[in-house]
């Protein structure tokens, strides 16, 4: 990502963590943060393992992510009218309870639209921890220069979990069970769960009765920039994840499909990292356009990419901009919306990224079947094209 004008100065990670509370919350969601990750690819070892088919697997799976896409944000509503410490053990006892039902149902040899329906159940009910996280951060930090890289910890959190938990359900299912990687992953996000519950001083408080803010403040042209960027990003990892492994298949090695396509999640890491870390002089709107601009550049290598080497730094280029897109996301998201609907706003930012992710994997697997992986790398540069045309959107819009 190109330099921008900064310096290292007071909203360092250890002052973030030395606001009161907030190493207690951020601790306590650590076991749910990869218990998530490990949730949908526990399914997929779940599925096949008993019935033998991707294809089964798949749907059940497809299930979970269109019910949390949709049904997250409603959730969100009730979590911001209510609070979490009330509503956060409701969603984990029900989303376990769903879970019990499709391991049951799966080991049971059930038809599988009843597979299916158990799947939907444990993606309406997932608890949405990344979005109730940061609204702690946001609750205990707004208005100070923490909060940016109180943000910056969470994204930084979240893609940890996301590199640790897949692998973790894979050696767990393949080693013991298959259905043992979602009972772990259920375990762990019961765990987190129920002990960022009992963290009640740092829990932003539920909306007065009585005071009633509407979600059309989530209709603002700005936030729905934001949402836009979201599922533009989200386009680009699901033709991303397709085309990586085509690429690696193509090419005869395809061992090399997963340590190719960790090259972008580390280098965003590192990114992540250094960015949190900084104080930046420049305004969060053009940080914003700045990200995305370099997002679309970095994919111009991927097209000219014929061998794993040159690949592998090509997809090291992308990594520069995508932790910063997730921290300068919530703070925009925070600086746009009322604090009242702050945890739906970033669980509809979630949303986004799902539902382009699903859309993406979906073309780019079409792209690449009448083609070749390159065209796959087009696809990721068309989202990043119109994920920067959001960004812009983002940047001209009023708050």
């Amino acid at each position: 990502m190109p330099a921008l004008t900064g310096r290292i100065g007071a909203p360092t990670y250890a002052a973030v963590l030395r606001t009161p509370g907030a190493w207690k919350f951020y601790l306590a969601a650590a076991p749910a943060r990869i218990g998530i990750a490990m949730t949908g690819l526990g399914i997929v070892w779940l599925v096949h393992g008993s019935t033998g088919s991707y294809a089964a697997a798949g749907s059940v799976t497809g299930g979970f992510a269109v019910a949390e896409a949709v049904a997250g944000p409603q959730v969100a509503r009730l979590i911001d009218r209510f609070g979490q410490t009330r509503m956060l053990p409701v969603t984990l006892l029900a989303h376990a309870t769903a879970m019990a039902l499709l391991i049951s149902l799966t080991v049971s040899d059930t038809p599988l639209w009843s597979l299916v329906v158990a799947g939907v159940l444990a993606g309406g009910s997932l608890p949405q921890v990344s979005a109730q996280t940061a609204a702690r951060w946001s609750y205990a930090l707004r208005d100070t220069t923490l909060l940016s890289s109180a943000f910056a910890l969470e994204a930084l959190s979240v893609g940890i979990a996301f590199m640790v938990g897949p692998g973790l359900v894979g050696i767990v299912s393949s080693s013991t069970s298959p259905a043992a990687g979602s009972i772990l992953a259920t375990s762990l996000l019961l765990a987190g769960g129920f002990l960022l519950a009992m963290q009640r001083r740092t829990a932003p408080p539920p909306t007065v009765a009585g005071e009633h803010v509407s979600a059309k403040h989530l209709l603002h042209k700005r936030f729905a920039g934001l949402v836009g960027t979201n599922i533009g990003i989200g386009l680009f990892f699901g033709s991303m994840q397709v085309s990586v492994t085509a690429f690696a298949v193509s090419r005869g090695t395809p061992g090399l499909a997963g340590p190719l396509y960790s090259i972008t999640s580390m280098v965003s890491l590192f990114a992540g990292l250094v960015y949190g870390a900084r104080r930046w002089r420049t305004a969060p709107e053009t940080q914003f356009v700045i990200a995305f601009v370099w997002l679309t550049v970095s994919c111009v290598p991927l097209l000219a990419a014929h061998t794993p080497l040159v690949a592998a730094f090509a997809l090291a280029l992308p990594g520069l901009a995508i932790a910063p897109f997730q921290t300068l996301s919530a703070v925009l998201a925070e600086s746009t919306v009322h604090p009242a609907i702050l945890t739906q706003a970033f669980t509809w930012l979630n949303s986004g990224g799902a539902a382009g992710i699903a859309l993406g994997s979906a073309f780019a697997g079409w792209v690449v079947d009448g083609h070749t992986a390159q065209y796959g790398f087009v696809v990721a540069l068309a989202a990043a094209v119109m994920a920067t045309m959001m960004a812009v959107t983002v940047k001209l819009s009023d708050r």
